[in-house]
């Protein structure tokens, strides 16, 4: 089986960029999110999934709080918290659950969701220590090119198993592993184009 880092240098798909426009990636430094309670957020992140808290940093001017978590890889996670922020509005900032409960759809400009790479042959055992400790799981979904996306069981053509799940501030959140290299045929859809407006009409 590849390994993660055996993919990452193996870039997936037909379109590679050459090395005079290339900008050298290394990976997600890291991803900031919004949460309500910062000290619930360590207790899940850190205590519960076991992410070091690595970075602190209290904002200037009482603006709040930035924390940043390991979550492996030489990527962190990180959090604002900021005192007077909004609630988030499901199905607008974030899903409104999980993929198995109804829509995945969120607004233009949202975080969808975040993704973190577990080992293959351990992502079962994950999943039912995040149920021992209280969390609310997903099934282990096994994606493939099917109508829906989703097999019974793993077959050749599965190509990444996944967990589902949510933080306390209702984030999705996903345990994914690959299990196949991803070839030049797995690019094979054309990008949709946003939906054109009526034209108005004349008055």
């Amino acid at each position: 089986m590849t390994t993660t880092s055996e993919r990452k240098r193996a870039a997936p798909g037909p379109e590679r960029a050459t090395a005079a426009t290339a900008i050298e990636w290394g990976g997600v430094n890291h991803l900031a999110l919004v949460c309500r309670d910062m000290e619930r957020t360590v207790a899940f992140y850190r205590d519960v999934l076991g992410m070091p808290l690595v970075k602190t940093i209290e904002l200037p001017a009482g603006m709040g709080q930035h924390f940043f978590f390991d979550c492996g890889g030489g990527d962190c996670l990180a959090f604002f918290w900021f005192p007077d922020a909004p609630d988030g509005v499901p199905g607008i900032s974030a899903p409104s659950g999980r993929p198995d409960q109804g829509s995945i759809t969120s607004a233009v400009g949202s975080m969808n969701h975040v993704a973190f790479t577990v080992p293959a042959d351990r992502i079962a055992e994950y999943r039912d220590r995040l149920v021992a400790a209280g969390v609310d799981c997903t099934e282990v979904a096994n994606h493939d090119d099917s109508e829906w996306g989703i097999a019974k069981a793993v077959h050749p053509g599965v190509f990444i198993r996944s967990v589902y799940f949510r933080d306390p501030d209702g984030i999705l959140l996903e345990l994914a592993c690959w299990t196949r290299p991803l070839e030049e045929g797995d690019v094979r859809h054309a990008p949709a184009n946003a939906p054109v407006p009526p034209a108005a009409t004349a008055g």
